[in-house]
């Protein structure tokens, strides 16, 4: 069976560091986790993991970010990665952009920001699990 991975973009240096801990908090020795300041830094980092047999199994990214939004990102890799679970974070309290989200058939759920640890920790591991 191959390693799985985990792979987290956000451009605000912050979100990744609380990413980040919480996750290595439950996963660190279970699975690969990756991290990424922008969208095509993300893909890069896919593209590796596909090279290297890693399956992406759970996909963290921000709605809003700077030459390619979350959307747009997972709409993107959809074709490649399509059995990843993708998980869209937002700040945006905008009714309409989180029915935009919600309506995307290639986003698996979307969090709002500031999320609840637990919770997300709960859906990653379900995730994981699948």
């Amino acid at each position: 069976m191959s390693k799985l991975a985990i792979l987290c973009i956000d451009d605000e240096k912050i979100v990744l560091d609380s990413l980040r801990d919480q996750l290595k908090n439950n996963f660190k020795d279970s699975v690969i986790l990756e991290f990424a300041e922008s969208a095509s830094e993300g893909i890069e980092i896919l593209n590796e993991f596909k090279e290297d047999g890693i399956l992406v199994k759970v996909i963290i990214s921000d709605w809003n970010m700077p030459g390619m939004t979350g959307d747009e990102f997972f709409l993107n890799i959809a074709a490649d990665f399509p059995d990843s679970k993708k998980i869209l974070l937002s700040g945006e309290p905008d009714p309409n952009v989180i029915h935009k989200a919600k309506s995307k058939e290639f986003i698996s759920i979307l969090i709002q920001k500031p999320w609840d640890s637990k919770f997300l920790i709960g859906v990653v591991k379900d995730y994981l699990s699948e």
